[in-house]
């Protein structure tokens, strides 16, 4: 296992009494395995400062504000990719055959291309695949760190670390393809009540003649935002 992976993804997930409690050792891990780039480290090591201090209602408050109520930070990546789209749903019945195959159960209402999810996975892979897989979605966590930084946040410095734990940098045309993407205010209520309105993500074999389950269709699909031009169009309902 490497651990790094499982400590960042527990520091994208929402906060809670346990996460303040383990913060120090999230750090001593991340530090003893050398594994995130050294410059990342004093920025990360304030923001697990920050997490350990402030009050955690606050804490959990500006979390549902980013992470929930903005779509373009969502931490769960096919929403990136395919939208709400049918490709979308196919999409995550496969990315869960993959971690069926290798051993990691998830419970029912995870879905299974949740970021903090997707990096637990890769901490049981050996680290070179690990690095290898997470190369595939990582223009996606460039873009998120991007828009993370533009607010001041100090989640951006999560994602630099994570950054840092794949192969090489993503390809810049497909961070510049995310980027241009809208950038959705949360304090729209309107727009915000729009989304809760779409239809739900279904499972099921939607896809025709793509060959079966396995990690080079999930890179695929991983990779899929980088051919902008292919990305079906978001659904919209009729007034």
């Amino acid at each position: 296992m490497t651990a790094s992976f499982k400590a960042l993804s527990a520091l994208l997930t929402y906060p809670s009494e346990e996460l303040q409690a383990a913060l120090p050792e999230i750090g001593r891990v991340l530090r003893r395995e050398g594994l995130v780039e050294p410059s990342t480290w004093p920025a990360l090591a304030d923001f697990l400062e920050s997490l350990i201090a402030e009050d955690l209602l606050e804490l959990q408050q500006r979390y549902v504000f980013l992470f929930d109520r903005t779509r373009s930070l969502s931490l769960h990546l096919f929403e990136h990719v395919h939208g709400e789209s049918r490709e979308r749903g196919q999409a995550m019945v496969d990315l869960l055959a993959l971690y069926e195959e290798r051993g990691l159960r998830i419970a029912a209402r995870e879905l299974p291309d949740f970021l903090p999810l997707f990096l637990e996975f890769l901490s049981l892979l050996p680290l070179a695949e690990a690095r290898e897989l997470l190369q595939q979605p990582l223009h996606i966590v460039t873009a998120l760190r991007e828009r993370l930084e533009k607010r001041g946040s100090g989640y951006a410095t999560v994602l630099r670390a994570v950054e840092s734990l794949a192969t090489e940098r993503p390809q810049q045309a497909a961070v510049a393809a995310l980027m241009q993407q809208p950038d959705d205010d949360p304090a729209d209520l309107a727009a915000l009540d729009r989304i809760w309105e779409e239809e739900a993500v279904t499972f099921g074999a939607h896809g025709q003649g793509e060959g079966d389950c396995g990690p080079d269709r999930i890179r695929r699909q991983l990779r899929a935002a980088q051919r902008p031009a292919d990305r079906p169009a978001p659904a919209t309902r009729g007034g």
